[in-house]
C-alpha cells in the first residue's frame, strides 16, 4: 500500500487591509471546488481570515479556548464551512497585554497535538498571516520549516511594497536553514494603469515573480456582504476564474525563489524613480518633492 501525500503547507502573507485574507479564502475556496481537503488557519489576531468561508457563523479562537478550557478538543476550535474546508482562527492576546504573534505557535502546537493533520487528511493548509513582520511567531510559518512556500500578497502601494520587501528579508534569513522559500507575489487590487509596472519592476528588481494578478472588483465586495467568497456566491465571474488559477498555481506550480530584498538605501531610491515617472505622467512635471 502507498504511503498518502503529505498536506502541502503553505503561508500567504500581506499587508494589513490589501486583500490578503480574501484572497487566500478564494483561493482556498477553489482548491475546495477542485476536490482538495482544505484547512485554513487564521495567523492574525483580528480572528477575521475564516469568516466568508463559515459565512460569518461563529469561530472561537485558538487563543481564548486555551484560557478558558484546560481541556481542548479540535471541535471547540474549527468549524467546517464551505466545501468541507476546516477553519481554525489563532486569536491574538489580551488587548495591551502579550505577543501578537502567539497564537500561531499556539494553534501549531495544538493542532499537532490533537493529530488534527493524520485525522482530517488535508491536501493542502493554508496560513494567513500578517504580513507586518515585526514580532516573531508571524514568523513561525516560514521560519521552522512548517511551510515550505509562501506567498506574499501585495498592491502597487509604497507600504504593501516595503511590508513585502521585508518578508522577502524574512525568507532569506531563514530559508538556507530549512524555512519555507518564495513561490511568488500576487499582485492584488490593481487599479491604477501604473500599477502593474511598478509590482513588475520591483519583482525583476529583487530576483522574484509574480503568480497571478488580481484586479479590484465590486464582485468581491458584493460577495463579501453575503458572508461568501467570489467562488461561491459568483462562480461564473470573470474574478472567481482568476482566484481558480491562482489554486492551480498553489497546486501543480511548486517553483520557488530565494529573493534579493532592497536595502533601505535601494528601497528608498526606487521609490523615488517611480514616484518621479508617475508624477511626469499624470502631470508633466516632476517637483522636488516627487516620490510615493
Amino acid at each position: 500500500m502507498s504511503k498518502p501525500t503529505p498536506p502541502k503547507h503553505i503561508a500567504v502573507y500581506g499587508k494589513g487591509g490589501i486583500g490578503k485574507s480574501t484572497t487566500t479564502s478564494n483561493i482556498s475556496a477553489a482548491l475546495a471546488e477542485a476536490g482538495h481537503r482544505v484547512i485554513q488557519i487564521g495567523c492574525d489576531p483580528k480572528s477575521d481570515s475564516t469568516t466568508i468561508l463559515r459565512g460569518g457563523n461563529e469561530l472561537p479562537t485558538v487563543l481564548d479556548t486555551l484560557r478558558e478550557h484546560s481541556k481542548v478538543r479540535i471541535e471547540d476550535i474549527s468549524i467546517r464551512g464551505y466545501r468541507d474546508i476546516l477553519c481554525v482562527e489563532a486569536g491574538g492576546p489580551v488587548p495591551g497585554v502579550g505577543c501578537a504573534g502567539r497564537g500561531i505557535s499556539a494553534a501549531v502546537e495544538l493542532l499537532q497535538e490533537l493529530h488534527i493533520f493524520d485525522e482530517y487528511k488535508p491536501d493542502f493548509v493554508l496560513y494567513d498571516v500578517l504580513g507586518d513582520v515585526v514580532c516573531g511567531g508571524f514568523a513561525v510559518p516560514i521560519r521552522d520549516g512548517l511551510a515550505q512556500r509562501a506567498y506574499v500578497v501585495s498592491s502597487s502601494d509604497f507600504m504593501a511594497i516595503f511590508a513585502a520587501n521585508n518578508l522577502f528579508k524574512a525568507i532569506a534569513k531563514y530559508a538556507p536553514s530549512g524555512g519555507a522559500r518564495l513561490g511568488g507575489v500576487i499582485a492584488n487590487g490593481l487599479i491604477a494603469p501604473y500599477a502593474k509596472s511598478v509590482v513588475d519592476d520591483f519583482v525583476e528588481r529583487t530576483g522574484t515573480r509574480v503568480v497571478g494578478y488580481v484586479p479590484r472588483a465590486l464582485v468581491v465586495n458584493q460577495s463579501e456582504l453575503y458572508g461568501q467568497t467570489v467562488i461561491e456566491a459568483a462562480p461564473e465571474s470573470a474574478q472567481a476564474d482568476i482566484y481558480r488559477g491562482l489554486a492551480r498555481s498553489f497546486a501543480e506550480d511548486e517553483e520557488t525563489t530565494l529573493p534579493h530584498p532592497l536595502n533601505g538605501p535601494e528601497l528608498k531610491a526606487w521609490a523615488r524613480e517611480w514616484g518621479d515617472r508617475i508624477f511626469s505622467s499624470e502631470s508633466g512635471e516632476v517637483g522636488t518633492l516627487a516620490g510615493i
